[in-house]
C-alpha cells in the first residue's frame, strides 16, 4: 500500500510494523531464489536428458519433478516476497493460503503414512519393481537404485532374486545376456583390502543359495532394510521436520497474517 507523503513534513505514526514487513520479504526472497536454482536444475537435467537417446523417462521424470516443484515455489514465495514489499493485501492472503495448503497437505500425508503403513509399502514395491525392470533403460533410475542399494546394504526389493524381473539380468535358460544371473555391482559388499575393484561380483549369484551368496553380496532386500531405517530414525525424521519444516510454513503464515491486519487496521485509521 502506497501512502502520501505529509505535505507539511511531519512525520505519521504508521501502524505497520517494518520489522515484520521486511523480514517476510527476506524470508520469501530467499527461498524465491532457491526456486529459480532448483527450476534451473531441473531444465538443465531434462535438457541434458534430451540429448541422450539411451536415457528414456520412466514413470514421473525426476527433472520434471524439480521444475513443478520449483515454479510452484517461485509463484508462492512471490506472493509474499512482492506482497510483503508492496503491502498488498490479496498477495498476502495467497501467500499465507499457500502455506497453510502444504501444511495441510504434509499434515495428511504423514497421517496417511502411518495408519496406511502396509498400503505405502505395497506402492513402494511396486516402484521398486519398475525400477529394477528398467534399471538398464533409465540412467537417473540405475543411479538411484545404486544408491538405495549401496546405502541400505540391500539388493532386490524382497531379495537379490528380484534382479530376475530385470531382461539383462534374467536367470532363465534363454536368455543371452552376459549378465544372466547376476546382479548389479551396488550389490556387492565392500572389500577394504581389494586394490581393484571387482565390478563383476554379482555375476551367477542368482544361482546360489542365501548363505553362499551372502559372501560377495547383500542377500537382504531392501523392504526390510528401509522399514527398519525408517523405525531406527523416525524420532529423528519427526524432530527435523518440526523443527525445520513447519516453523518455516507457520512463520510465514503468522507473518503474512499479522502484516495483513495491520495494513488493514492502517487502511481503516485513514478513512
Amino acid at each position: 500500500m502506497d501512502r502520501d507523503p505529509n505535505p507539511n513534513g511531519a512525520e505519521t505514526f504508521s501502524l505497520i510494523n517494518p520489522w515484520i514487513r521486511y523480514f517476510l520479504f527476506l524470508f520469501s526472497f530467499l527461498f524465491w531464489m532457491f526456486s529459480l536454482c532448483i527450476v534451473a536444475i531441473g531444465v538443465y537435467a531434462r535438457v541434458q536428458k534430451a540429448t541422450d537417446p539411451v536415457r528414456d523417462t520412466f514413470l514421473i521424470d525426476p527433472a520434471i519433478i524439480l521444475i513443478v516443484v520449483g515454479v510452484v515455489m517461485f509463484f508462492i514465495t512471490y506472493c509474499g516476497c512482492i506482497g510483503a514489499l508492496r503491502e498488498n493485501i490479496p498477495l498476502l492472503k495467497a501467500f499465507s493460503f499457500s502455506l497453510t495448503l502444504l501444511f495441510l497437505i504434509q499434515l495428511i500425508i504423514a497421517i496417511m503414512g502411518f495408519f496406511y503403513s502396509d498400503q505405502t509399502r505395497d506402492a513402494l514395491g511396486r516402484f521398486v519393481k519398475k525400477a529394477i525392470v528398467h534399471y538398464r533403460d533409465d540412467l537417473d533410475i540405475q543411479n538411484l537404485m545404486d544408491y538405495i542399494q549401496q546405502e541400505f546394504r540391500c539388493c532386490g526389493w524382497n531379495n537379490y532374486t528380484d534382479w530376475s524381473w530385470n531382461i539383462y539380468f534374467n536367470c532363465s535358460q534363454g536368455n543371452p545376456s552376459t549378465e544372466r544371473c547376476a546382479v548389479p555391482f551396488s550389490c556387492c559388499t565392500p572389500v577394504p583390502i581389494e586394490t581393484v575393484i571387482n565390478t563383476m561380483c554379482g555375476f551367477g549369484v542368482q544361482t546360489q543359495k542365501y548363505l553362499e551368496a551372502a559372501v560377495s553380496i547383500f542377500t537382504e532386500g531392501c523392504a526390510d532394510r528401509a522399514v527398519t531405517w525408517i523405525e531406527s530414525h523416525l524420532l529423528f525424521v519427526g524432530t527435523m521436520a518440526l523443527g525445520l519444516a513447519l516453523p518455516q510454513q507457520i512463520g510465514g503464515i503468522v507473518l503474512s497474517q499479522m502484516l495483513v491486519s495491520q495494513i488493514q487496521n492502517e487502511i481503516s485509521s485513514l478513512l
